[in-house]
């Protein structure tokens, strides 16, 4: 049997249900990635330098990338030999994900691309077993 990996992921985890051989499998990884800090649009707040602020955020959205790339890179090592990948998700990261995949010559392999509200690792099993089980 081929290597089937179903992934939901959002900005703080991933979890990945692989089925090969007959056998199902559950693995999470964490990104350890905090929120994105906002400002405040308080045009009362006191900002001593709006400039030393600006780099601030530069340097924190510069991080926050950082930190997403190598999430994605430790995704992309659980995934990178399957011969279908489904990819699931509330928000934006399942396709920068898909969009990470594409870069590193995995196009052929996404199955698909869809948006879940939030899981449990139960609930994405069972949708993934059943996403694939319908192909």
């Amino acid at each position: 049997m081929q290597k089937q990996v179903g992934l939901w992921i959002d900005h703080r985890k991933a979890v990945l249900v692989i089925l090969e051989d007959k056998s199902e499998s559950i693995r999470e990884i964490i990104s350890g990635i905090e929120k994105r800090p906002r400002f405040s649009d308080n045009p009362r707040a006191k900002i001593p330098d709006e400039k030393l602020m600006a780099m601030n955020e530069n340097s924190r959205d510069r991080q926050f990338d950082s930190q997403l790339e190598d999430f994605y890179t430790q995704v992309f090592s659980e995934v990178k030999d399957a011969e279908a990948i489904w990819i699931i998700g509330p928000g934006e990261a399942k396709h920068e994900l898909e969009k990470s995949l594409k870069n590193r010559n995995l196009a052929s392999c996404i199955a698909g691309v869809e948006t879940t509200d939030k899981l449990t690792d139960n609930q994405i099993a069972s949708k993934v077993r059943t996403y694939f089980n319908g192909k």
